[in-house]
Formats: C-alpha cells, sequence, structure tokens
C-alpha cells in the first residue's frame, strides 16, 4: 500500500487480505461486491454524510440509532452490541494554542467488515505508514480479521492520545514555574483552563476503558477469543492514561492552592505593611494631642493676662518645657503599653 494507492482525499476503501499489505479499492460498489462474494474490507471516510451511511446500512445491517450517534456531537465513548455489527465511539485529542480539541471516531465492526468514521485524516497520511508496520506484525493472521484490523485501528487513536496528554503535561511545568517563579504577573486562568481539560480528558477515558473491559471480558460476539489479547494491551495503555490524568488534576490542585496561598500571603503584608503605618499615624496623633491643647491655651490672650505682659518671655518658656515633658510622658507610656501588648 503506498502513498498514491491511498490518495482519496475523504473516503477509502480496501480489502482486508492476505499477507502485510491491503488492497485499495478504487468505488464503494467494488466494495460491496467483494463483501458480498465473501471477502473481508475495511471502509473509511474521513468525513461522511448521513447519505453515505444510509447507502451502506442495508449491506452491514447498520442500526439508524448508530448512525444517529455518528453525528450527534455530544456522545460520550460507548459501545454498542447490535445484530450484525458492534458500534464503537472512541474520542480522539489535539492540544493547541492552549486550547483541547476533542474529536470523534466511529466504528462499526463486523464478521467481515470494518466501516469507521474519522480515523484518517486528509492532511496527515502518516497514519497509513504506521499502519502498514502494524499490518505486518498481523501479516499471517490479517485474512478474513475485522476483529484484528479494530485492534489496529484503536491501537492507533490510543496512541495517538499520548501527544495531547503530554502537550498537557508540558502546559502544567509551564505552569508551575510561573506559580513558583513569578506569582506576580502569573494569570490563574491558565490552571482553571488546564483543571477543565483533564476533567475532559479523565471522563472520556474513564469510558473508554470501560469499552476495553466490556471487550476483554467478551461482550462482543464479533470479537474473537484469539484477539482478546491484543485488546488488553490497549487496556493497559488507557489504564495508564487514566491514572496520569488522575495525577495531573491532583498537581493542578496543588498548583491551585500554592498560588492561592502566595497571593494570601501578599495580601496579608499588604494588610500589616498598612496596619504598622496606621499605628505609626495613631502613635503620632496620641502624642500631639496633649501638645496640642497646650499650644491651643497658650496661644490665648488669657494666658498672657494670668502670667502678666512683663513676664512673657519666661511664661513661654516654661510653656515649651512642660510641652516638651509632656510629649516624652506620652511616648514613654505608649511604648510601655506597647511592649505589654496591651
Amino acid at each position: 500500500m503506498t502513498q498514491s494507492e491511498i490518495a482519496i482525499p475523504i473516503k477509502h476503501f480496501f480489502e482486508v487480505g492476505s499477507g502485510a499489505n491491503l488492497k485499495p479499492i478504487a468505488t464503494i460498489e467494488e466494495a460491496l461486491a467483494l463483501y458480498h462474494s465473501g471477502r473481508s474490507i475495511w471502509i473509511d471516510f474521513s468525513k461522511v454524510t448521513r447519505a453515505d451511511l444510509e447507502a451502506i446500512a442495508p449491506s452491514f445491517g447498520l442500526h439508524p440509532l448508530a448512525i444517529e450517534d455518528c453525528f450527534d456531537e455530544e456522545q460520550i465513548p460507548k459501545i454498542e452490541d447490535y445484530a450484525t455489527n458492534t458500534f464503537l465511539l472512541f474520542n480522539t485529542y489535539k492540544y493547541e494554542d492552549t486550547e483541547l480539541q476533542i474529536g470523534e471516531v466511529d466504528i462499526f465492526v463486523g464478521d467481515r467488515f470494518v466501516v469507521s468514521i474519522g480515523f484518517t485524516n486528509p492532511t496527515n497520511t502518516q497514519c497509513f505508514e504506521r499502519l502498514e508496520k502494524a499490518f505486518a506484525l498481523y501479516s499471517n493472521n490479517l485474512e478474513g480479521k475485522a476483529d484484528v484490523l479494530l485492534h489496529i485501528i484503536l491501537d492507533y487513536v490510543v496512541d495517538e492520545k499520548v501527544a495531547a496528554i503530554e502537550a498537557l503535561q508540558d502546559e502544567m511545568d509551564r505552569s508551575e514555574v510561573g506559580v513558583l517563579d513569578e506569582p506576580s504577573t502569573f494569570s490563574h486562568e491558565m490552571l482553571m483552563k488546564l483543571r477543565r481539560h483533564l476533567m475532559n480528558l479523565r471522563k472520556s477515558l474513564f469510558h473508554e476503558r470501560e469499552i476495553l473491559v466490556k471487550i476483554c471480558r467478551r461482550d462482543s460476539p464479533f470479537i474473537s477469543d484469539k484477539a482478546i489479547y491484543h485488546f488488553r494491551d490497549i487496556y493497559d495503555h488507557l489504564a495508564k492514561f487514566y491514572e496520569t490524568t488522575e495525577m495531573c488534576r491532583e498537581r493542578i490542585s496543588n498548583l491551585m492552592e500554592i498560588y492561592f496561598s502566595i497571593q494570601n500571603n501578599k495580601m496579608t503584608m499588604a494588610a500589616n505593611k498598612t496596619n504598622q503605618v496606621m499605628r505609626r499615624l495613631t502613635l503620632i496623633t496620641t502624642i500631639f494631642m496633649p501638645l496640642t491643647l497646650l499650644a491651643g491655651i497658650g496661644g490665648m490672650s488669657e494666658y498672657t493676662m494670668m502670667t502678666g505682659v512683663e513676664n512673657w518671655r519666661m511664661s513661654y518658656l516654661v510653656l515649651f518645657i512642660v510641652m516638651i515633658m509632656v510629649g516624652v510622658v506620652n511616648f514613654w507610656i505608649l511604648k510601655v503599653f506597647e511592649s505589654k501588648d496591651l
């Protein structure tokens, strides 16, 4: 299978034959003809319309409810068993520009067919290179094995989640540096956004892990006992991703606690500084209040009348000495009260 052979941008049709390569098919009609003749096929839609699915639904027995789920963007990962096929819904992740984009891959698997929706990307042909390597591992077991093909597809989808999870972890590392080194300029909105992304990841991974549990306990009649062992490997990956997400959520919670603790400490320090300023102002005011009273009395004409006009120099000198003594005594009393925390 070469790049030129799979240049169809939206739809891909393959015969699941023996050997390490899939055999490209030109049209959907040819693919359905091979299926009805007893061969195994894989139909992949990068983008699909309701008319596309309704056209192949009679041949594969696709249930209307499953078709409806393919166009419902609010669906969670799930697995549903029907009479002629099993329907699976998985999520894809892409983290770019601090935003987590969650996509959807819908898969129908039957005895001799696999129909996938949203698995391939017209702008990304590297997935086929990886699929070729995976097919080479099953070169002796691929013929007629739709469940083996399903494992290869799911294994690729799950492995692609690593890039988004690692990108989130890198963003968390940068946020941690910002919280610890530059808390004054760091915005806690990034922590809230990361927390929301991790919650979405956790919800998706939880349901996908449950899907693999059902597959491994042989709930689907279209997945053979021999293929179960391969799906256990996918379950291990999902379990690891789920645990990683849980640890990241705990880490985010710790970072938020650290951030708000730092902010609270800063507010406390600012409040303490304000209290110290107010305390100094209160001290100054308390010292000068009696001095203001004495200055007011000394400034009145009655004071000169009481001391005599000819004694004004001595009287004002005595007034200044008394004011200084009162100020010193007030200051000493306040310091004693402060030292005893009264």
